[in-house]
């Protein structure tokens, strides 16, 4: 369905919130939540999390919907429309999707040589020490070991459900794999929370230590939602410019947050109590909670072919629902400023993609001796994007709306598909509220990159 404008839409509000939320809901979800909660104190970080999510969370997620509406364009035009003065805001947050689409399919494509491993029955290979380490080092040998084969692979499929288009493409896979994504965790979870040894590390998880309370957990759980909601990507407002005017953006956003919510709420709690049912190692952040400790504690578990192979399978349908949003954003904005039909722009984009992935892909192999301040490509790029590009454009997207459109230009596009019961606040929390918080949180990426201090 197209809107009046001529530009690709949604033909339903449920096909809306299940691709949004798919793009909301993916690797930062499971992979990095259930590392976060653990690291700053299971409950107490549930607790602060949930309320921020509430708060702070939802308000962005509204208002980048709103813009998105409200003007039908990408996120260059949205903020250069409506201030040209201002159009810059839109250019740096047109680079972070351009940035983060081909590191992220990278990852994705170590995500889909596991899948197709666990699901050949090689569970017991996957969970060798070193195989890790060797695979995305290029040690492994043969077309099936090499990551570069994975990660085209991973590329292909998410160019080609952005190629076929919005109703076609994203929301046809959305209404399919955010279902069969939510069936796979849910089984998991209820599967890994009857097993021998669990209940300590869901107890740990799921309780609330106040003693454990500190700046650090607000900053974690910042840092977090900032990843996991797709805030400040351009995605938020590039799915808005696809949204049926008569689709309430209020209620769409609470659905969206409650979805990506619960989705890494219930990773943590199959994550979490396995790793300390069958692991001694504990939980480590990054590549080694997935790739290496996840393996092991698989191998040694009941039916952990089984349950390694589904798992997988989830992580592979999260990711790539979250790839192919982010290419979206990339796909609108060309379509935007060339003028060029969505089938070129999907090319150019995977041009892209392959091109600045191939670096991230060979930064751990044939390209390891050339680092950035002590970072391979992919380490950089991650950097770049989250501590550094997304904190700046959600703080410059807060006060643009906050002083330079007001909140009542926001409030005006949210009334006119539905009840805002909190206009008053909203106003608070995007001029001075969130942006605070934003500010703390790109000074924490920069005390931590320079070493002066670690959240």
């Amino acid at each position: 369905m197209l809107q009046e404008s001529g530009r690709d839409g949604f033909s339903s509000r449920l096909g809306f919130v299940l691709a949004a939320a798919g793009s909301a809901v993916g690797l930062g979800n499971l992979w990095r939540f259930p590392y976060l909660a653990e690291q700053y104190g299971g409950g107490i970080f549930l607790l602060v999390y949930v309320i921020l999510a509430v708060v702070f969370g939802f308000t962005l997620l509204l208002t980048e919907l709103s813009l998105g509406r409200r003007t039908g364009k990408s996120c260059i035009d949205v903020f250069g429309d409506l201030s040209e003065k201002h159009r810059a805001i839109g250019w740096i947050a047109a680079l972070v999707p351009v940035i983060i689409v081909p590191y992220y399919c990278v990852i994705g494509g170590w995500v889909s040589k596991y899948m197709f491993e666990s699901a050949a029955g090689d569970l017991d290979l996957t969970a060798q020490t070193g195989f890790f380490s060797d695979f995305v080092g290029f040690g492994l040998g043969g077309i099936l070991g090499n990551p570069m084969t994975w990660f085209l692979f991973f590329s292909l499929v998410t160019v080609f459900f952005v190629f076929i288009g919005v109703d076609k493409g994203i929301e046809k896979m959305s209404k399919i794999l955010m279902p069969v994504l939510f069936l796979l965790i849910i089984a998991i979870t209820c599967y890994v929370l009857v097993l021998p040894g669990s209940a300590e590390g869901a107890l740990k998880y799921i309780i609330p230590d106040f003693s454990r309370l500190s700046p650090s957990t607000f900053l974690g759980a910042v840092g977090q939602l900032f990843y996991s909601m797709s805030i400040a990507m351009g995605i938020l407002i590039t799915y808005g410019s696809y949204m049926r005017k008569d689709v309430d953006i209020s209620k769409s956003a609470r659905r969206i947050s409650f979805i990506d919510t619960s989705v890494a709420f219930l990773a943590g709690l199959m994550i979490v109590p396995a790793v300390y049912a069958f692991s001694d190692s504990g939980i480590s952040s990054g590549p080694s909670l997935m790739f290496v400790t996840l393996p092991k504690v698989f191998d040694v578990m009941p039916a952990g072919e089984l349950v390694a192979a589904m798992f997988f399978v989830l992580v592979f349908f999260a990711a790539l629902t979250s790839a192919v949003s982010l290419a979206e954003a990339v796909v609108s904005i060309i379509k935007d400023k060339t003028g060029c039909s969505r089938r070129k722009s999907a090319v150019i984009t995977g041009i892209i993609i392959i091109a600045l992935g191939t670096l991230s892909c060979c930064g751990y192999g044939p390209l390891e001796g050339i680092q950035f301040a002590g970072m391979a490509f992919l380490d950089m790029f991650d950097f770049v994007s989250n501590s550094l590009l997304m904190p700046v454009v959600a703080i410059l997207t807060c006060l643009f709306v906050g002083f330079v459109l007001k909140p009542s230009f926001v409030i005006e596009e949210v009334e006119s598909s539905g009840k805002f019961g909190f206009g008053k606040i909203y106003g608070i929390l995007v001029k001075w509220i969130c942006p605070a918080f934003l500010f703390f949180i790109l000074l924490a990426g920069l005390l931590s990159f320079f070493g002066v201090y670690s959240i």
